[in-house]
């Protein structure tokens, strides 16, 4: 007999359209190229090709498929609409969907001979007729995983990621941490399934849901693989006996956290057994020796809206995304952060509730996401039960500096969370060390190394039920009064005169925490605490104008305001004084012009001084914007007569730099330059390097204003070096900006691309919007210039849409001087033409404005 006699299998091939279904070789062939399905999605293709014409039932489908498993709606929903992605069949031509009946593979079918496929006899795969084949001992192989009763969404990078690590010859031990909810069992079991036929000696499953007694683990280990337990040897020596010589060995442990110190257990067993490889599911890692840990992260947008879909589908088949439903989807999504089990719970209420409704009710995601699957763990079938569930694992200061922790929206550092969060030095343990065990339980997110320090971070979903700890602990107002305090005094920090490094520092910081400001305002508010809410809301007065978060600042500063009331009156001539300033920055000059006859009126009342002045100084600011200049210049010179009356000397040199920008528009120019000149010597006298810079700039204004190019491009060109010696990048851009106009005006398009390109970049570091919108309408001069009218267009469409959106019109008469320039670009195409470049800026996001502006134009730039 021949010792490689072969086994005959004659398949079939079956043609359909452009592809065709290889069943010796099972796979799906577009034009000889493969293409990729899953095993259960290929399965449900070839049920559905070898009957085409027939209707087949939904039951009768997923019985085929899923022959010993029992699988709900949504596992045959998932393989049909991977089935019609993968084919490009989304308009149903070759499997029909028939309403609450079942499918209709449309196609016409064609059955071809495919080719034989040989398999060696002495295959260890092969069937067996005979005792010619090896007769080596065989063992029992182990597969005992549970079967999914839903496909897996979003996951593939991580199954392939996780499956890698763990077949890696150093890792033996990898646990997959993650919060309550983010799909660790579900992806555990997809990376065994994935790389099973690597275990030879097989793969088990044990689940410890039902353990809390560490004691315990052994004992179920043992049940799991059926080990007969003897008294004078440990588990893990009995497990060791067991699997030796049988091959590699993958065990699967659910539910880990709440067993920890049993770890140990985990630990002897591998050392044991050689073969063994341990998979881990858990809230928090083992830290033991040898341990790998893969942190299991939220969904991805796009995934998160997917898998929302499917269980929508699951339970009201005829759901589907639509251009109505998607923005309420991917705001759900978001609000859930992206946790699969939250984002289950709130599709299955799509069987009475639209996308819309749930979104309304999502302001308590806790009591809205109940009623999972009956025969999940009872923590599993709402979302509070599921945190519950990681929360009694804590021990009381850990549940202290948890419940406390959530007053931060958008985290904290570790700074601030001792400020708040142990105010009085109660929270019974080290802080770092209490925060290091909620993110090795993933109660809190290591947000990675910021500019500063460290960072500490909550999901909303977490935070929300933390909150309510804090409530039912009576510890609530104390602790959001600690966290306004933090955040008061953060704030108050910009108040000094700082240098522009450090002013630079400090917005960064209030960027970063501007979810906890509005927050701690909200509290402040809410509590009618004014003494603190005033001083809040005057110390973001420059973060506000600084970040242009001018809507913002005007809504929290007129709410002080108006909590206020007839008391208070030097905080409200102030704030009067700042929402004028807010408002002349909006064009809003009726509100602007009320505000601060406000708060002049005020200061007149209180004898201020200081106050007075600097509130003539701001109703100047807001005429000149408005094109008054005669007022202007009338109360320019009012605010400096009294500054010259007071001891400071900045303020002098200030109110005359204004002066010289309104009497030069007026063409009184010597006026300007002996203001300006005055203006200077103070700053250079007071080592403001920074402020001299923008008198010299300004003098480049008055010569350009004569149109004197070359003598306005040495002024600009002093400018800039004078502000990059003094570090201040804000006037370094705008020195640029000049440099490119007179660049622009001299035919040196060369020159005036690189200025503003430069200049461009600073304001986008800066993330400076109204000092981004002055590049890009300097940049649409220079397209029309070179000839490129339609591009000019677009950048000043993009220049005004993003001047909307931060509430910062131009002054108007500089809107005017824009429209003069760019009116050239109107009549030189058509009007369908000119409307639609203006509208391709219009639509466009700033990044790609941003990108679109420092590309090189279609022609070369002249020089």
């Amino acid at each position: 007999m021949e010792t490689r006699a072969q086994l005959e299998m004659p398949p079939v091939n079956y043609e359909f359209g452009e592809f065709t279904l290889d069943v010796a070789r099972g796979c799906v062939l577009k034009a000889g190229e493969e293409i990729k399905l899953r095993p259960k999605v290929y399965e449900t293709l070839k049920y559905l090709v070898e009957r085409p014409g027939r209707l087949v039932s939904k039951q009768e489908l997923m019985q085929a498929v899923w022959p010993d498993s029992f699988v709900t709606d949504d596992s045959l929903v998932q393989c049909t609409l991977e089935l019609r992605r993968a084919l490009g069949d989304r308009r149903q031509q070759l499997l029909k969907t028939v309403p609450r009946r079942g499918y209709l593979f449309t196609a016409d079918v064609i059955q071809r001979p495919g080719k034989q496929v040989q398999l060696p006899l002495n295959d260890p795969f092969a069937l067996s007729s005979g005792p010619e084949l090896s007769s080596a001992k065989t063992v029992r192989k182990r597969h005992e995983l549970p079967a999914p009763r839903t496909s897996l969404i979003g996951r593939e990078q991580q199954v392939a990621e996780a499956s890698r690590l763990l077949l890696r010859g150093d890792v033996r031990l990898l646990t997959l941490t993650g919060p309550g909810g983010a799909g660790k069992t579900r992806l555990a079991i997809a990376v065994a399934t994935a790389i099973a036929d690597q275990f030879t000696a097989g793969v088990q499953f044990v689940s410890l849901a039902s353990i809390t007694q560490p004691d315990m683990v052994a004992t179920a280990l043992a049940g799991a693989l059926e080990i007969q337990q003897v008294a004078s040897r440990t588990i893990p020596q009995l497990i060791g006996d067991q699997l030796h010589d049988t091959g590699p060995f993958l065990l699967l442990l659910d539910n880990f956290e709440q067993v920890l110190p049993a770890a140990t257990v985990l630990a002897e067993t591998l050392e044991t057994c050689p073969s063994l490889k341990i998979l881990v599911t858990s809230r928090s890692s083992l830290r033991i020796y040898g341990e790998q840990e893969f942190q299991v992260a939220p969904l991805g947008p796009d995934s998160a809206i997917e898998l929302f879909v499917q269980r929508a589908a699951a339970v009201w088949p005829d759901f589907a995304i639509s251009s109505e439903n998607a923005p309420a989807i991917q705001e759900i999504c978001s609000r859930l952060d992206g946790l699969p089990l939250a984002i289950e719970l709130a599709a299955a209420r799509t069987k009475v509730l639209s996308p819309g409704a749930i979104l309304d009710r999502l302001q308590n995601r806790l009591e809205l996401l109940t009623g999972g699957a009956l025969d999940l763990p009872e923590r599993q079938q709402t979302l509070r039960k599921t945190i519950d569930w990681s929360h009694g694992l804590l021990n009381d200061a850990e549940r202290r500096l948890f419940r406390r922790f959530s007053v931060f929206v958008g985290g904290g550092t570790l700074e601030a969370a001792e400020a708040v969060c142990n105010t009085n030095r109660d929270l019974g343990s080290d802080l770092f060390e209490g925060l290091s065990s909620l993110v090795d339980k993933n109660l809190i997110q290591h947000a990675g190394r910021a500019e500063v320090a460290p960072r500490f971070t909550m999901l909303e979903t977490i935070r929300e039920y933390a909150l309510d700890r804090l409530t039912e602990a009576e510890e609530r107002s104390a602790t959001r009064r600690a966290h306004a305090a933090y955040c008061l005094v953060l704030a108050e920090e910009g108040n000094p005169e700082l240098s522009p490094a450090d002013r630079a520092r400090w917005l960064t910081q209030c960027d970063t925490e501007i979810d906890n400001f509005r927050f701690a305002l909200d509290w402040l508010f809410q509590t009618f605490d004014l003494e603190w809410g005033l001083r809040l809301s005057m110390a973001l007065f420059r973060f506000w104008d600084m970040r242009e978060h001018l809507t913002e600042g005007r809504v929290q500063l007129e709410t002080i305001l108006r909590l206020a009331g007839a008391g208070h009156s030097r905080e409200r001539a102030r704030i009067s004084h700042f929402l004028g300033a807010l408002a002349t920055a909006q064009g809003d000059y009726p509100a602007a012009e009320q505000f601060l006859q406000q708060s002049l009126t005020l200061y007149e009342e209180l004898g201020d001084q200081l106050g007075f002045a600097a509130s003539l100084n701001a109703l100047a600011v807001s005429a000149r914007d408005r094109g008054d200049y005669g007022s202007a210049q009338s109360n320019f010179e009012r605010s400096l007569a009294c500054w010259r009356l007071l001891p400071d000397r900045l303020a002098i040199a200030r109110c005359l730099h204004n002066l010289a920008n309104v009497v030069k528009v007026r063409g009184d120019y010597p006026r300007a330059r002996a203001a300006l000149r005055e203006a200077t010597d103070i700053f250079e006298e007071l080592g403001d390097r920074s402020g001299a810079a923008w008198s010299i700039n300004q003098q480049g204004d008055i010569s350009r204003e004569q149109d004197h190019l070359a003598v306005a491009r040495e002024f600009y060109q002093r400018a800039l070096t004078a502000f990059r010696e003094a570090g201040d990048p804000w006037g370094s851009a705008r020195s640029l900006t000049d440099l490119g106009y007179v660049d622009c005006e001299q035919g040196d398009h060369l020159a005036a691309h690189e200025a503003y390109r430069e200049a461009l970049q600073i304001f986008a570091g800066l993330g400076h919007r109204r000092g981004m919108a002055r590049a890009l309408e300097g940049c649409a001069c220079l397209a029309l210039a070179q000839g490129h009218a339609a591009r000019a267009l677009t950048l000043a469409g993009a220049a005004a849409h993003l001047r909307q959106l931060i509430s910062a019109p131009l002054p108007q008469a500089e809107q005017r001087k824009l429209d003069e320039t760019l009116l050239p670009a109107w009549k030189s195409v058509t009007e369908t033409a000119a409307k639609g470049a203006w509208e391709q800026g219009s639509a466009m996001s700033l990044e790609k404005a941003v990108h679109y502006c420092l590309e090189e134009p279609g022609s070369s730039i002249s020089g």
